[in-house]
């Protein structure tokens, strides 16, 4: 679990306590926070996965449902961009698609627009991570949605990553874009699900 589960859950099941004593035991006081501190408690799990082995492979950095597959032209020519949106039910440790060398770690403030408007991507606070596995350069960004109010990324420029690593979370619902070059092969479409750092997106060529 993540520890910020630890500081909320416990925290309001203190808060439970109090009402508890001061309400002489009303079970509608005492019900809220205690309801609120399991939900929290159950929001920051960190089950951990089993990484796929094998060469060239792109996993999830974040559970969730795939809400865009499509080619998009760019300075660097043409990309893949798979974008996954994470609901407040979701798993919301991310994790690294591939394995290299962080070379950029940009963190951008914003607005909360709903995370499954196309327009979160230009304005909601977002960090986006660049990996770079020696071969080729694989950039992700985690986009804050409208519940989410803050993003924890804890890797640097210069930090090596293990494909699958944990590498921050996004707090509530948010959005995960993860750019690829234009040859990747695809293995996941629009609609499909997928689980961070267990499920693969594409293949590198």
């Amino acid at each position: 679990m993540v520890k910020d589960g630890y500081f909320y859950g416990l925290g309001l099941f203190a808060a439970g306590a109090l009402a508890w004593v001061l309400t002489h035991g009303s079970r509608t006081a005492t019900g809220v926070p205690i309801l609120l501190g399991l939900f929290f408690l159950w929001f920051f799990r960190d089950p951990n996965r089993t990484v796929p082995a094998g060469a060239n492979l792109v996993v999830s950095p974040a559970d969730g449902k795939v809400t865009e597959c499509e080619w998009i032209e760019t300075p660097q020519g043409s990309k893949v961009r798979i974008s996954i949106f994470l609901s407040v039910f979701d798993v919301h440790v991310n994790r690294t698609p591939i394995g290299g060398t962080v070379t950029g770690v940009e963190y951008r403030k914003g607005t909360f627009v709903n995370a499954m408007n196309p327009e979160s991507v230009m304005f909601n606070e977002q960090t986006l991570v660049l990996v770079n596995d020696g071969r080729v350069e694989v950039a992700f960004k985690l986009i804050a949605g409208l519940l989410a109010r803050r993003i924890v990324c804890n890797v640097r420029p210069g930090d090596r990553v293990e494909r699958g690593q944990r590498i921050g979370i996004i707090k509530f619902g948010s959005r995960v874009d993860v750019l690829l070059p234009g040859d990747a092969q695809l293995q996941v479409h629009k609609g499909s699900r997928v689980k961070g750092g267990s499920s693969v997106l594409a293949k590198l060529v």
